[in-house]
C-alpha cells in the first residue's frame, strides 16, 4: 500500500500510452485516414510522436499536405478508424490497481491529456474510472502540451504548489510540459516516444512499466525523494 504524505499531494497522469494502451490505435487511425485522402502517410515514428499534441499541431507535423477543406472528412475517417481498433479500451496491467491505492492514501489524482473532452469523458465512462480522479484538462479547452497551461490551472483548482506534484507521461510533452510548470516528471518508456527522446528531458525518473512507476510513487507520496532516480537503474542511484 502507498502511504500518505505531503510530500507528493498530487499525480497527474497522461492518457493515451500512460494509463491506457491507445499509441497503436492513434498512431495506426492517423495513418489510415491520410492513406485514404491520397496524402502523404506518416510513417510509425512521426505519427507517435505527435501523440499528445493539440490536434492543430499534431496535423501540421504529421501531415502537412492536409489542406484546410479536408479537415472535416480527415477527422471523420480518423475517428472511424480509431474506434474500429480501440472498440474496447486497454489498460496496462496495474494501472487501475495504482490510481485505487493512490486514492486510499489521500493522494489527488488528476488527467492532463491530448485527447479532446468528448474523447476523455467517453473513455472514463468506458473503463469506470469518473469518479478516481480531482480534475482533469484537455487539449481542445486551452493551450495544448507542451504548453504549461492544463498543469498550471489544475495547480490552481487544487491549490497544489507545484513542488507538491508529479506528472506522469509517455512523451516528450508531457515532460516538457512539466519543466515549463515547475513540476517532477516521471517518464514511462511503454508508450508513444522511445527511451532516448525521454531521457533526453531529464525526468526525475525513467521506468519500463507499472510496477516501476508505482516503486517511484512509493518514494515521492512517502517523502522519501531527497536524490533524484538513477533512470535506468533506481536501485543502484
Amino acid at each position: 500500500m502507498i502511504q500518505d504524505s505531503a510530500q507528493t499531494r498530487l499525480v497527474v497522469f497522461d492518457w493515451d500510452g500512460t494509463l491506457v494502451d491507445t499509441t497503436a490505435a492513434i498512431s495506426g487511425a492517423m495513418q489510415r485516414a491520410a492513406a485514404d485522402l491520397g496524402l502523404e502517410v506518416p510513417d510509425d515514428r512521426l505519427a507517435s510522436h505527435v501523440i499528445g499534441l493539440g490536434m492543430d499541431d499534431a496535423l501540421r507535423l504529421a501531415v502537412p499536405g492536409l489542406q484546410a477543406h479536408q479537415r472535416p472528412d480527415f477527422f471523420e475517417r480518423y475517428r472511424q478508424h480509431y474506434f474500429a481498433r480501440a472498440a474496447k479500451l486497454v489498460t496496462f496491467p496495474g494501472a487501475a490497481e495504482l490510481l485505487s491505492d493512490l486514492r486510499q492514501a489521500n493522494v489527488m489524482l488528476a488527467v492532463a491529456t491530448g485527447k479532446s473532452r468528448v474523447g476523455l469523458e467517453r473513455a472514463l465512462e468506458q473503463l469506470g474510472w469518473r469518479g478516481l480522479f480531482e480534475a482533469t484538462r484537455c487539449a481542445d479547452e486551452g493551450e495544448p502540451k507542451p504548453h504549461p497551461w492544463m498543469l498550471e490551472d489544475l495547480f490552481d483548482e487544487l491549490a497544489v504548489h507545484p513542488r507538491e506534484a508529479v506528472m506522469i507521461g509517455d512523451t516528450s510533452h508531457d515532460l516538457r510540459m512539466a519543466e515549463a510548470a515547475g513540476c517532477r516528471a516521471v517518464a514511462v518508456s511503454y508508450g508513444a516516444h522511445p527511451k532516448e527522446h525521454l531521457l533526453a528531458h531529464q525526468p526525475f525518473a525513467l521506468v519500463d512499466e507499472v510496477a516501476g512507476l508505482r516503486a517511484v510513487l512509493e518514494e515521492l507520496v512517502a517523502g522519501n525523494a531527497g536524490r533524484k532516480h538513477c533512470l535506468e537503474h533506481p536501485r543502484d542511484a
